[in-house]
Parts: structure tokens; sequence; C-alpha cells
């Protein structure tokens, strides 16, 4: 069999369904310019003879469940970033285990043996420097940047390899001449304030280093949103056919909001056209829930408030703006009292037969799937993802 890693390869959607954006790549496929989130179309472009395979994501979450039990062996202080990332504070753990470059290694190499995957460990004294370390030469390695290797191992890279400098800050910063790391940590950054706001200030700070953020595991990290996005195999043009994909999303949405026990005060609805055009609309409610009819409700006004006749390539919605349940005041409506009875009613059927047990009658001629979208950043209670297969560990 072929080992993926060392050919031109890349995980992506299926482009039948219009679902072909470059999930992960191989470091051959990086190399030729491949870019993570591009289309396979422009993909192709750069890597003509490139493999394509499909997502597995079950596959993906077993593994990464795997990699977080190994690592809070090690510290009970770990928060999972994304699917494939996790920091780890080792502050009170050296006493135990030793030298944390030592440990990073033997954490590796378990990985590796254990779970049948590599990682790259990234060690240093905050997380924004392990995340950086742990960028650097792939695969299968550990990295360090302690504060006194800065200048030597982060300073000489593009800026675009800096956390948080996407490609429209890349841009702004090389018009300025900022090419490189350094030259962004040593620019002045009142200027750099003056550019980009509080974001020219974040990525000063990082390009000297400079972070203080905590690892936070993740059952302490409360979350800030939960979304729920589908791309449409077909160009949807119909008012009453979106309505019912959005139905389908809010299905999804309002049993996670009630599962983690939590009321929205913002809801959101986003629509992507077929020529790529996205906009959005939100309503901030006075009263705050977890209803599925009621946060359906709102959607289906703000969709008519923004929608403007276009054909539909992608729909999403979105909540946020939470408070605890158990702050929420007690309704005496028997409207309110019977949707949460319902709710809770159809809820607990799902969980115990599967969730398309029980279905809503609009969903009964099977042309729309009752409950659409997947896992995606607002669903998990981590901070985001980027790159690939990367455990940054903090000492």
């Amino acid at each position: 069999p072929v080992d993926l890693r060392t050919v031109p390869a890349v995980i992506a959607g299926d482009p039948n369904n219009r679902h072909g954006i470059i999930l992960a790549r191989s470091i051959p496929c990086k190399k030729a310019g491949v870019i993570t989130g591009e289309s396979l179309y422009e993909a192709k472009k750069k890597c003509p003879n490139m493999i394509i395979m499909p997502p597995n994501y079950n596959l993906y979450m077993s593994c990464s469940n795997a990699m977080y039990r190994i690592l809070t062996e090690y510290s009970p202080l770990v928060q999972r970033y994304s699917i494939d990332e996790c920091f780890l504070d080792y502050t009170h753990s050296e006493a135990r285990f030793g030298d944390p470059v030592k440990v990073a290694y033997e954490i590796k190499d378990r990985i590796k043996n254990e779970l049948g995957f590599t990682v790259n460990i990234g060690v240093s004294t905050n997380k924004l420097l392990a995340k950086m370390a742990s960028e650097l030469e792939k695969p299968d390695r550990v990295h360090t940047i302690w504060p006194c290797e800065i200048e030597k191992k982060m300073w000489p890279l593009p800026v675009k390899d800096l956390f948080m400098v996407g490609r429209a800050t890349e841009r702004k910063l090389r018009k300025i001449n900022i090419n490189t790391i350094g030259d962004l940590a040593k620019a002045d950054p009142a200027h750099m304030r003056a550019l980009l706001k509080s974001h020219g200030q974040l990525i000063w700070d990082y390009a000297n280093g400079r972070d203080s953020t905590p690892v936070i595991p993740n059952s302490e990290i409360e979350p800030k949103g939960m979304g729920n996005s589908t791309t449409i195999s077909y160009d949807v043009v119909d008012r009453d056919e979106a309505l019912k994909i959005l139905l389908a999303l809010v299905e999804r949405v309002s049993m996670r909001l009630r599962k983690s026990r939590y009321l929205a005060t913002l809801v959101s609805v986003s629509i992507k056209t077929d020529d790529f055009l996205r906009y959005s609309h939100q309503v901030k409610l006075t009263s705050a829930i977890d209803s599925t009819s009621e946060i359906y409700d709102h959607i289906c006004k703000l969709f008519d408030q923004c929608w403007r006749g276009e054909p539909i390539r992608h729909l999403g919605v979105s909540v946020s703006g939470f408070i605890k349940k158990e702050n929420q005041q007690l309704s005496f409506f028997d409207k309110d009292i019977k949707d949460q009875n319902l709710d809770e009613a159809v809820d607990l059927i799902r969980k115990k037969y599967g969730q398309k047990a029980i279905i809503r009658a609009t969903f009964a001629n099977g042309e729309i799937e009752p409950i659409q979208g997947g896992t995606n950043d607002g669903e998990y209670i981590m901070m985001g993802g980027y790159g690939s297969e990367d455990i940054s560990g903090t000492d």
C-alpha cells in the first residue's frame, strides 16, 4: 500500500456534491502550493496527479480521543484545540516525569507505536511558541522554540507562517514591506494598531513570542457559539425548500444547545450563493431560548430579510450569546411549556433509538434529510483548527 504522506495526496470532500474542498494535504502537495481550504479545482492546477481520498470523520474522532487519553496521563491540564491538536500544560508534571523535551519524545513515540500515526510536538514556555514550534519541519518531530530561540528559529519565517496571520492580513503587511515574522516583530506596534486595530497588536505580540493565555481543559471552557451548515448538491431557488433545509440544520443545533444546558440570546443565518457571494443576518433576542420551533421561527424571518432570490449553494445557522439554563426565569405560558416538553421527548427518543427515529412530517417524503450538517468548530468547545496532526505542549 502507498503511504499517502509520502506522495502528492489530499483529503477532500466529494466534488460531485460540491464539497470539493481540501481538508488536509501531504507534504509533497504542500510543497506544490496546495492550500488547505481551497477548492479541488484550484488544487489540481497546482498538482494535477495528486491522489484524492474522502474524509473519514468517525476514524478521525476515534484517533483524536485516543491521543487525548494518552496526553491526560502526563497532565490534567490538556486543552483540545481542534480534532488533531492539543495543548498540554507540563508546569506541574516535570517533578514527576522529568525533562519536558525527553517526555515530548516519549509521547510522540507512544502515539506512533500505540495508535499508528505520527505527530509533531512543539515545546516552549507558552501556547503560541509551542504551536509555532510544532509547525516546524515535519513529520514525526519534536521541536522547541524557547524565548532565546525566537530570533533564530521564528523570525526568519515568512510572515504568513505566524499564527493568526491569514491571507488578507498577509497582503496588508506585504504592502508595507513586512515579509517575515522578524519584520513584524521589529515594526512599531502603534503602526500595527493603526493598520489592523486590536489584531495588529495581537500579531505583533505573537511575532515577539508573547502569549499569556492559559491551558484550560475543555470541560472548563464555556462555548461561545454553536453552528451548523451544509453545502447543497444543487442550487436551491425555492423558498420553501430552503426553509426545509434550514429546519434540518436547526434540528441539530437546538439538540446540541439543549444537551449543553445553555440558552441562546443571538440567532443568525448565513447564505452563500451560486457565485460564492456570502452574506448573513442576525437578531438579538429579548429572552433566551433553546426551543427548536422558536429558533426556527427567528431563522425563517432572518432568511426572508436577507435572501434576494439568488440560487443558493450553502446555508448555515448559528446560535450564541449563551446563558446557563439554570439561570432562566420560569415561564408560565402554555406554549413555552408544551414546546419544552416536546423537545425533551424528541431528544430522549433520538438519544435512545437514533437521530432519525423520529422526524417531522415535512421530511416524510424523503426528499430532504431531516437532520443536516455535522460537526464544525462551533460544536466542539475548542479554539479552532489549524495545521494537521500536531500537538503543542507548554512547559
